[in-house]
């Protein structure tokens, strides 16, 4: 009935709304800021102010591997996995960016890739750009061998920063 792309982004969508709520009940990004937190933006100064200060929108890219052949509930529970990991390393490494993107609505899209190499090209790339990046790799309790990778998170960050990386992948 439904496609992996609508189950992916729907899946992806509620994880990030429950951590994002959960959160911001208890986020260092409000005005009442700790010292800890000033301290840490000040640490990680030069990545945020980079693509904080860039225009435009914003988003997070879930790269799974095609070559798995996992199924629909497998492939939405690892980009879950890899959503929330990209979004927790976010709050602590580029928390300004984790805001503009809070604000344009959290844009996540679901991307293929065909096998592990690859993948890890993209991931490889990513950090090279300084992109905050999540691999996930599987515990092995279901369809997948223990610590196979599984799906990366690219994000979130300026559209173009994550197009410079993935731009030509296909939509899952």
């Amino acid at each position: 009935m439904f496609d992996t792309s609508v189950i992916v982004g729907i899946s992806a969508t509620i994880v990030s709304f429950a951590v994002g709520y959960a959160v911001a009940r208890r986020s260092p990004l409000d005005d009442s800021r700790s010292a800890s937190a000033e301290k840490q933006d000040t640490k990680n100064e030069g990545t945020d102010k980079i693509f904080a200060d860039m225009g435009g929108e914003y988003k997070m890219v879930l790269v799974v591997r095609n070559d798995l052949k996992m199924g629909k509930g497998k492939i939405a529970a690892q980009c879950g996995h890899a959503a929330v990991g990209a979004y927790e390393s976010g709050v602590r490494n580029t928390p300004a960016v984790i805001r503009k993107w809070q604000n344009g609505g959290q844009a996540k899209i679901a991307l293929k890739v065909d096998t592990e190499e690859a993948m890890m090209e993209i991931y490889r790339t990513a950090k090279a750009n300084k992109l905050n990046c999540c691999l996930i790799r599987d515990a092995g309790r279901t369809q997948i061998e223990p610590n196979t990778k599984t799906v990366l998170a690219v994000g979130p960050a300026p559209n173009v920063a994550v197009d410079s990386v993935t731009g030509h992948l296909k939509l899952l």
